[in-house]
Formats: structure tokens, C-alpha cells, sequence
């Protein structure tokens, strides 16, 4: 029986290299250039390594210095019908196992738990070129595979392989499935149909968007301590909309969008920048919020440049938190944010069709009413003193007529609050000082009588409007009004002579002149400045020039 003969491997400049080993071993040896290996028969008993020319390694070189084994990638060569012919140690190690797996069906050594045909893979022809696919294995693993047709020596001769690439990408497909859940989340939270709009008050739709708040917070994020606070535009303190886990204290702290003295929330809604607290015994910043929390992530709610509030998480653990932490919250974050703000657009646009209607009716019902109480006002002061009944009737219908107007004149209620976000956009700027007052306007020139209507009701003042002099001093005579506003040109008076009249009949009430731009040829204003006229308007009126007029008039003690 012939004994088997040891093998020494020489890699490197081998062609004067392999006989002068030869003569030195006395052929005892078989001696191989590492060029001439065919694999996989690759083993050796000895290996010799000539450095003559250390820049110029073979790949048999370089896999047996141990680099192919340390990348971070499996690498393994199949041939055509996927059998692995060989392989790295960090290909085993991405399958949790110790056993050598050349000779296996890589189907059999991968097990994909969908059931995908790894044999049905399409592999280019070209070796440019690749295929990649992503498998779930049964351990809940998901490797990266990409396959790639290569021209090998094997077995003598030049065959067509693949090289198989392999990476562990359990990581990113879970932030994968992570963002896709987001994204749902952003499809669903909030999203309300036409009938739930409607049949849903505002208070039940802030409740519905907490809720899934919460829900999406715990399944997505997988956090179990957490608090949302919105920011009040006008005094920038952050109230609270919704917390799991927190103390009482914390929960009901009274914070401010402030760089200082309000915790790590105050700082972030103050500064528009996410902050990661790692440990909270030793940041300066920190609040205490849940009992045991020793890290923090805090992300602003923005909304374009504008910051609606804070998202703040607490861990039991220190450095609980990284960066990919921080990037699913500030994603998840800009989720809420949109969801709140368009809330608050869906509130902001019920008030805005709710003042327009007001404004609507307003218009329609404001020249009627007037028209009914002149009429009213004519008739009463023929019969005052003649017969009290008469009297008394046309009292009851000036009176209701008041009440229908001031009922069709009243704009929406006040917005709800419990989102404080763009109070400002959801209303008309109250003006209290003008609430409830009640003004005449003297002036033939229906456009004028209307804008007077319509700027002056919408602050909830109480306007009526006649076309003359006569008129509007039979309206002066009868009822209480806190402001008259008279033109200058009226068809039975100028407007010296109504002011004068009006004076004679109320020497209190304040009187504003109002005149489109022309010469005045009568002097009214100028006569009228000397006996104590408060101000004058210039047609086309500006809105809040003559909401500040009016509203000085009103509040300034009259001349006495």
C-alpha cells in the first residue's frame, strides 16, 4: 500500500521558487504552486510564503492570512445547481452554527421561513451584474443575499460559478417595518370621514386623536413613559395634552417655551432642537418626570417653522437611548404634528363658516330690520301721548325686531381651547369694550349702512342705520345709543346742521362725521370740531380704523 505523500503549498513568485524547494526536500515532498490549485481542493500539509514581492498576493494568499473569514460578510462560492463548494467562517456564524457546510444545498442551509425557491432566483448571465433578495429565516433573522455569476478554475477546467454575498439585515428590516408603521400610523391617526366629522363634537375628536396617540407611542415605539405638551401661542406655556407614566407632579408642573428654569421640555420647545439626555442625575437641564427615569428623549412638535409643543420619552436605564431612537421619534413626532394641526385647521374652518354665515345673514337681515324700526319709530311719535296701546304694540315690535337682529347678528361661540394651537386664526380679535353697544349710523349711502353693519356687528355691537337727518333723530329721541355716526351729506341736512340736532336732542352721546374724499363746501367738520365732534372716518372705511374710533368714542366720557 503506498503511503499518501505530505503537500507543501508555495504561494508567491513560485516559478523559480517551487524547484529550488523541490531539490531541497529531495522530492520527498509534493510541492504545489498556489497557482495551480484547483479548488476546492485547496489543503495542505505545509505552506511556504516567498516575500520577495509582498504587494503581489494571490486569493489563495489572501484567504489563507485569515481576511476572508474577518469581513463582516459571508462569502460563499456554489456551483450552478447552488452547492456550497466553499465558504467563510463569518458565513457560519451568520447561521449560528459550527458545522462545515461545503457539500450542502444552500437552500437547506439558509431554510428561508417564507418559503421562497432559492433556485428560482433569476441570476444575470452577465458577471457584472447581481441578483439580491431579502429572506426571513425561522430563528426571525432576515439576511441580505446577492448573487453573482464568476468564471472559476475547478476541477481543471474553466467553469461558470456564483459568489454569494451574505449580511445580517434584521436591523434595518425592522427599522424598515418601523417606518412603514409610522407611515400607517400618519394615514390613520386622525383621519376622520365626512359622517364622523360631522357627528363628532370637537372634545370627542381630541379624545379619538389621544387615544391613538397612546396606542401607536406603545405598539410602534414600544415606549411606556412618555408626556405631550402643546405650546399656547399667545403665552407660550407648554400645556398638557396627554401622559402615561408620569408623576402627578411632573404631570401637572407648569412649564414654559423658555431657554431656562423649565426643564429639558421648556429647552427644546425654546430652541426648536431635539435633546437626549443619557444620564438625568448629572444634566442640568433635567425635570424630574417618572420616578425612576435615568434617560430622556425630548423632540419638538413642528409644524413648517412653528412649534406646537413637545414629545417627551423616559427610560428606567441610562444611555436607554442613540440616535436611530431619536430619528423614529422626531419621524413619529412630525406624525402627531400634522395630525394636531389639522384639528385645530378643522376647528379653525367651522369658525371661519360659521362667522361667514353670521356675517351672511347679517347683511341680509340688517336693511329689513332697519327699515321695520324707522317705520316703528315714525309711527310711535305721532301717537305719543294719544293712545298708549298704539305706544306700547309698536314698543313690543321694536323690541323683537331688536332681539331677532342681535339672535341673526351673534357670531359663532368662543373656540374650544383644549388644543391651543392658532387661537388667533380660529377667531375675529375680540374687542370687550365694544361688546353690547349700541350704535346709530346716519347715512343715505346703503354700501356705507351695511359696512357699518358688518364691521361693527362682528365685534358685537348692536347697530342700527337710517338714510337721513329726520331719521336719525327720531331714532336719537326714542331709544339709548352709546356712538352716532353721521355723514356730512344727507339729503335733508348737511352734516353741521345734524350734528347740531343730534346735540340739542342728546348732548352726551359722542358723534363721529364720516365723508368720502372731497371738498367739504359746507365747513360741517370744521364747525362741528369746535362743539366737541370726536372724530372723523373716511369712506372706504379701514376696519380697524373705525373699530378704534368707535371704540374711543364709547369709552371716553362724553362732553358734558
Amino acid at each position: 500500500m503506498t503511503e499518501s505523500r505530505q503537500r507543501m503549498l508555495v504561494i508567491g513568485k513560485t516559478a523559480s521558487t517551487v524547484p529550488k524547494i523541490k531539490e531541497l526536500t529531495g522530492e520527498k515532498l509534493d510541492v504545489i504552486s498556489a497557482n495551480d490549485v484547483r479548488l476546492p481542493d485547496a489543503s495542505a500539509d505545509y505552506v511556504v510564503v516567498d516575500s520577495s514581492e509582498p504587494q503581489l498576493m494571490s486569493d489563495l494568499q489572501v484567504s489563507a492570512m485569515g481576511l476572508l473569514s474577518a469581513l463582516p460578510d459571508g462569502i460563499v462560492l456554489l456551483d450552478d445547481d447552488l452547492t456550497i463548494l466553499w465558504h467563510n467562517t463569518t458565513f457560519r456564524q451568520l447561521l449560528r452554527t459550527a458545522d462545515l457546510l461545503v457539500g450542502q444545498r444552500l437552500q437547506d442551509v439558509i431554510r428561508p421561513a417564507d418559503g421562497t425557491d432559492l433556485q428560482r432566483i433569476a441570476i444575470p448571465a452577465n458577471s457584472g451584474q447581481a441578483a439580491s433578495l431579502t429572506v426571513r429565516r425561522e430563528d426571525r433573522s432576515s439576511l441580505g443575499l446577492r448573487l453573482a455569476r464568476t468564471a472559476i478554475n475547478l476541477e481543471g477546467d474553466r467553469k461558470q460559478a456564483m459568489i454569494l454575498t451574505v449580511r445580517d439585515v434584521s436591523k434595518q428590516v425592522l427599522e424598515k417595518q418601523k417606518q412603514d408603521a409610522i407611515y400607517r400610523a400618519g394615514l390613520e391617526m386622525g383621519n376622520l370621514t365626512a359622517e364622523e366629522v360631522t357627528a363628532m363634537s370637537h372634545e370627542e375628536r381630541v379624545m379619538l386623536l389621544k387615544d391613538q396617540i397612546l396606542q401607536f407611542t406603545q405598539e410602534i415605539l414600544g415606549y411606556d413613559t412618555f408626556e405631550i405638551r402643546l405650546n399656547d401661542p399667545e403665552t407660550h406655556e407648554l400645556l398638557p395634552l396627554l401622559e402615561f407614566g408620569m408623576e402627578p407632579e411632573a404631570a401637572a408642573r407648569r412649564l414654559y417655551a423658555k431657554e431656562t428654569g423649565n426643564g429639558v421640555t421648556g429647552f427644546v420647545a425654546f430652541s426648536k432642537r431635539s435633546y437626549l439626555c443619557s444620564a438625568t442625575l448629572n444634566d442640568p437641564l433635567y425635570l424630574r418626570g417618572a420616578t425612576d427615569a435615568r434617560s430622556s428623549l425630548t423632540v419638538p412638535l413642528m409644524i413648517r417653522d412653528t412649534v406646537l409643543g413637545t414629545f417627551n420619552v423616559e427610560s428606567p436605564g441610562t444611555l436607554s437611548f442613540n440616535q436611530t431612537d431619536l430619528d423614529f421619534l422626531t419621524l413619529f413626532s412630525r406624525v402627531v404634528a400634522s395630525s394636531l394641526n389639522q384639528l385645530q385647521l378643522l376647528v379653525a374652518e367651522k369658525v371661519h363658516s360659521a362667522t361667514e354665515h353670521a356675517d351672511k345673514l347679517r347683511r341680509e337681515v340688517s336693511t329689513p330690520s332697519d327699515e321695520v324700526l324707522n317705520a316703528a319709530t315714525w309711527i310711535l311719535e305721532r301717537y305719543i301721548g294719544h293712545d298708549p296701546d298704539v305706544c306700547d304694540r309698536l314698543h313690543l315690535i321694536t323690541d323683537r325686531v331688536r332681539k331677532i337682529s342681535g339672535y341673526v347678528g351673534s357670531g359663532p361661540g368662543k373656540s374650544d381651547t383644549a388644543i391651543p394651537l392658532n387661537k388667533t386664526t380660529a377667531q375675529r380679535p375680540p374687542r370687550k369694550a365694544l361688546m353690547g353697544k349700541r350704535v346709530l349710523v346716519v347715512d343715505q349711502d346703503s354700501a356705507a349702512r351695511d359696512d357699518a353693519h358688518n364691521l361693527l356687528g362682528q365685534m358685537g355691537c348692536e347697530v342700527e342705520a337710517v338714510q337721513n337727518a329726520t331719521e336719525g333723530c327720531a331714532m336719537l329721541r326714542n331709544y339709548h345709543y352709546d356712538v352716532v355716526l353721521t355723514d356730512i351729506r344727507l339729503s335733508d341736512a348737511n352734516g353741521y346742521e345734524c350734528f347740531r340736532r343730534l346735540r340739542e336732542i342728546n348732548s352726551h352721546v359722542p358723534i363721529i362725521m364720516m365723508t368720502g374724499f372731497g371738498y367739504d363746501a359746507s365747513h360741517s367738520i370744521v364747525k362741528a370740531r369746535q362743539e366737541g365732534l370726536k372724530a372723523v372716518l373716511y369712506k372706504p372705511f379701514r376696519r380697524a380704523q373705525m373699530l378704534d374710533e368707535v371704540e374711543k368714542a364709547v369709552t371716553t366720557p362724553g362732553p358734558g
